[in-house]
C-alpha cells in the first residue's frame, strides 16, 4: 500500500518503505530474523466536536484509573468499533494479536505481531487503513495524535517490541544489553524520527521517560526501553522501545531499530 513511485520509477517522498526494504534485505539483518510486535494506541473522537468518545461535550469524565482494559458502558467507549476492526483484520490476514482499552477513556490499542522484518510495518499500515474505514462508517474520527488531550491524561504511543535471533537464543540477554547501549548512543536521532508532536507526550509523566533522557530498566514503564521480567529471568527474549509516538511511520521506526542494533 505504501510502496509508491513516480512514473520515472523514483520513490515518492512519503515512500518510507523503499529505504526500509534496503535495511531489512541487508544480509546481516536478514540473518537475524528480526521480530516486531507493535502496540498501536489511538483515540476515538466525536465527529462534530473533536472531543473523545464517551466524554461529556465541553467537560471531562472522572479521572484516569478505572478505564484501562475496562468493561462497562460507563468506562469503555467504542468497543463496537474496536471489535469490528479486530475481526476485519483477522479476515484480511493481518497478524493482529490483541486489543485493549487504554488508560485514557476513549483511547484504545491494538497489537500487530510478532511479525518478521518489514512485514510488521506492512501489516500495521493496512490495519490503520482498515480502522480508518471502520471509524468512517461509524461516524467517529480516528486520531493518532500522541497527546490529543493536554493535562493529566495519558498520551498515545506505538510501543515497539523487538528481538533478533541472537536475543532469543541462550545468552541473548547480553546481546539485548549491547543493543540497548547502541540505542542510547543514537537517542536524539531516534527521537527525531519517532513521530510528530512526541515532545507533548514524552514528559517523564504518564508512563513515559522524558524526551531528553534515555534510560532502560526491567519492568519499568517509565523507561525509554523496558525489558520484561521473563526476559531477565530466562536470560533471553525481547525488549520494548517505548519512545515511538502513535503517529510514527513504522517503516522508519522498525528499520532504524534494526540499523542501530545490527549495522552500526
Amino acid at each position: 500500500m505504501c510502496d509508491c513511485y513516480t512514473p520515472q520509477g523514483v520513490p515518492i517522498p512519503t515512500n518510507k518503505r523503499h529505504n526500509a526494504a534496503k535495511i531489512f534485505n541487508t544480509p546481516k539483518v536478514a540473518a537475524e530474523e528480526t521480530w516486531y510486535g507493535i502496540e498501536q494506541e489511538y483515540t476515538l473522537l466525536q465527529k462534530d466536536v473533536n472531543w473523545p468518545l464517551g466524554w461529556p461535550i465541553g467537560g471531562y469524565p472522572g479521572p484516569q484509573g478505572p478505564y484501562y482494559c475496562a468493561a462497562g458502558a460507563d468506562k469503555a467507549f467504542g468497543r463496537d468499533i474496536v471489535d469490528a476492526h479486530y475481526k476485519a483484520c483477522l479476515y484480511a490476514g493481518i497478524n493482529i494479536s490483541g486489543i485493549n482499552g487504554e488508560v485514557m477513556p476513549g483511547q484504545w490499542e491494538f497489537q500487530v505481531g510478532p511479525s518478521v522484518g518489514i512485514a510488521a510495518s506492512d501489516q500495521l499500515w493496512v490495519a490503520r487503513y482498515i480502522l480508518e474505514r471502520i471509524t468512517e462508517v461509524a461516524g467517529v474520527v480516528l486520531s493518532l495524535d500522541p497527546k490529543p488531550i493536554p493535562g493529566d491524561w495519558n498520551g498515545a504511543g506505538a510501543h515497539t517490541n523487538y528481538s533478533t535471533k541472537s536475543m532469543r537464543e541462550a545468552g541473548g540477554y547480553g546481546v539485548i544489553k549491547t543493543a540497548i547501549e547502541k540505542l542510547g548512543k543514537r537517542h536524539a536521532q531516534h527521537i527525531a524520527a519517532y513521530g510528530e508532536g512526541n515532545e507533548r507526550r514524552l514528559t517523564g509523566h504518564h508512563e513515559t521517560a522524558d524526551i531528553n533522557t534515555f534510560k532502560w530498566g526491567v519492568a519499568d514503564r517509565g523507561a525509554s526501553i523496558r525489558v520484561g521480567r521473563d526476559t531477565e529471568k530466562d536470560g533471553k527474549g525481547y525488549f520494548e522501545d517505548r519512545r515511538p509516538a502513535s503517529n510514527m511511520d513504522p517503516y522508519v521506526v522498525t528499520s532504524m531499530i534494526a540499523e542501530t542494533t545490527l549495522l552500526l
